[in-house]
Order: C-alpha cells, then structure tokens, then sequence
C-alpha cells in the first residue's frame, strides 16, 4: 500500500512538473532589437529605440535587447530571464557583450540580464542600480517609454567604459573600401585610356596614387573623393563622346528591412531583478 501510494505521489508531481512546463510564457523569436508583445510602446517610440540601439550597436559592436512582455508567470523574471538569454544570445560571440532588458508589465517587475563579458562594467549592484534610481521611478510615474530610454542610456554609459575589441564591421568595411578603389581604378584606367588625352589621364592617374596613400594613412574622406572623382570623369568622358551607356542605377544597399539576431553571447546569470 505505502508504495502504490508513493508512486501516486511520484505520478502527481512529474504531471505537476509537466503541467508548468507547458504553461510557461515561450520565448519569442528574437527579430529585433525591440520587441514589445504587450503594446507598450508607440510604433514611433519602438522605431526611435531601435535605431539608437542599432547606432551603439555599430559603433561599440554590443549588443542590447528589449523585451516587453505582459506576463512571465508561472515563472518569476529571473527563471524566465534565463531561458530568453539562451535562446537569444545577444552579444557577440566569444566576446559576450549583450544585455537584455525585460520588462514584464502586468507583474510589475523588469530584469537585466547581463552577458558574461560585461558582467566588470555592469555587475549585479550596479544592474540593480540603474533599475532602482534610473527605470523605476519613471515606471511608476506612468511613462514606461521614458524609463527604457533612460535604462537604455545608462546601460549605454557603463558598456562604453569597458575596454572591448572594436565592432567587427570596422575593418570590413576598411576591406570593401579597398577593394572599391583597387577594381574601380583599374576600370576606370581603362575607360580613360580610350577615351581621354593623356595629360587628363596622367592628372587623374596621381589623384589615384594620392588616393591610395589617404587609405594607407586613413584618410577615408580622402578616399572616397578620389573614388567619386574617377567615376565622374568616367562617366563625363562617356557623355563628351556622345555615348548613350548608363549604370543602370545600380548600388550598394544596406539591406533595410531584414531581421536581426544575436551575435552567439554567452550569459551566466548575471544581472538584476526590480519591481514597482
């Protein structure tokens, strides 16, 4: 009798076990550094934040993620804050420098989590700082959008007195700069070689050598004058000749638009948890 009803007792908790798993808030796909399920936020208010998010994103290289959810209950934030971080992996990897801020607004509570490589700048009393003294008096006061920005900005603060690698698109985009300048001056030679005199030819041919030593140097607008003044001349050349070729408004683009992920950062649970 006593182990019919200890394997009763052991039937009730793993379907109780399973009855919370089930019920628990799932996390959402992360697609942008803004997420608000709970309306929160204006479509104006939401834009403005990810924006600025992506600017510090490509200045620093860090990441920060917003979520607003209504509710993370059976969970308290911090359970349910664990399970976001893993999933989402803000931050770059191996770097580990992504925070995500969760604002649960029903419950009134909101957490940082803080990536393992940020955990110096932003450690758990300093976490718990910005949610008391910085979000937290202009949630109670109403302005929820008010309190992310300031959060967001102190956040902003503490990341940037951290001594991390640069962003990653900085010499990425110094190569695609290079490689811009190297295939358009050897085109561009050749077009000015069959359609202008030489001397005009020679005058542009030292603009490119200056050119290729701003780079060297760093002198980027430099460069990028350089570049824009060949394929002017190019494309002058072509309309003193009469000819009727174009670019076909050909260009690079920045591929507006498209979703957004976490960079593969690591979290260990550092962080804070506040209420209002």
């Amino acid at each position: 009798m006593a182990a019919l009803l200890a394997r009763a007792a052991l039937g009730l908790l793993l379907a109780l076990g399973a009855a919370l798993v089930w019920a628990q808030v799932p996390v959402p796909a992360l697609l942008h550094r803004v997420t608000d399920l709970s309306a929160t936020l204006s479509g104006e208010q939401a834009a403005a934040l990810e924006n600025r998010l992506a600017a510090f994103e490509a200045k620093t290289g860090s990441q920060i993620a917003v979520l607003i959810v209504p509710t993370t209950q059976p969970e308290d934030i911090a359970q349910f804050g664990i399970r976001v971080a893993d999933t989402w992996k803000v931050g770059r990897k191996k770097v580990d420098d992504g925070v995500i801020l969760i604002v649960a607004k029903d419950d009134r509570a909101l957490r940082i989590e803080v990536g393992y490589g940020l955990e110096g700048a932003i450690p758990d009393a300093v976490a718990k700082r910005v949610i008391a003294e910085t979000i937290v008096p202009h949630f109670q006061a109403g302005d929820f959008a008010g309190g992310i920005d300031a959060g967001v900005a102190q956040l902003m603060k503490l990341i940037q007195g951290e001594a991390l690698p640069p962003p990653d698109n900085a010499e990425e985009i110094d190569g695609d700069l290079f490689g811009l300048l190297v295939v358009g001056g050897v085109v561009a030679g050749f077009a000015l070689s069959m359609m202008i005199n030489r001397p005009t030819a020679a005058g542009i041919a030292a603009l490119g050598s200056g050119a290729m030593g701003a780079w060297w140097i760093g002198l980027t607008p430099l460069l990028l004058f350089a570049v824009l003044f060949v394929f002017g001349a190019v494309a002058g050349g072509f309309r003193g000749r009469g000819g009727g070729w174009s670019s076909g408004g050909g260009g690079f683009g920045g591929g507006g638009g498209g979703s957004w992920g976490g960079g593969g950062g690591g979290f260990g649970g550092g962080g804070a948890s506040g209420s209002w």
